[in-house]
């Protein structure tokens, strides 16, 4: 195939499997690609070439992704996930079918490794007695200032 003009963030095993992390190989069966005419300006290239590329994950049906991770997948896809469980990535960005196809796979790669980071414990914390002083002085002077504005008293 030849030495590649830019660098891959997955790794092809073989035209059947892509490799995602080193535990995490996505197979044939759950990537299926289409591809579609491209929208926009572009003169005859776009408008007779199928350059669009329109990449579906089955991303609930795969034996490789984890429970949780497919939970922070299906947030982090958003609108691009479906309702049967697939995450459709689209691509129309350059002229080269094989070019979307490659920057679709990459795309697809970095949102799998980005629902792998665990979100972290959020450690509840309590204000400091200092700050709770601070907090206290600041609403006395305050209201100090308000009750300057009042009318004087008819005494």
């Amino acid at each position: 195939m030849g030495r590649p003009k830019f660098g891959r963030p997955f790794r092809l095993e073989s035209e059947n499997t892509m490799r995602v992390t080193d535990e995490i190989t996505l197979q044939d069966w759950e990537l299926t690609e289409t591809f579609t005419r491209a929208q926009g300006p572009g003169g005859q290239n776009v408008n007779k070439v199928s350059s669009a590329v329109e990449l579906r994950f089955e991303a609930a049906r795969s034996p490789n992704l984890p429970d949780p991770v497919k939970a922070r997948l299906r947030r982090l896809a958003g609108r691009r996930w479906t309702q049967d469980g697939a995450l459709i990535l689209r691509v129309e960005d350059t002229r080269s079918q094989v070019r979307n196809r490659e920057i679709a796979r990459t795309r697809l790669a970095e949102l799998i490794r980005a629902a792998l980071v665990a979100p972290k414990k959020r450690i509840a914390t309590r204000p400091s007695l200092g700050a709770k002083r601070r907090r206290m002085d600041a609403k006395t002077r305050r209201g100090q200032i308000k009750a300057l504005r009042a009318p004087p008293d008819g005494d």
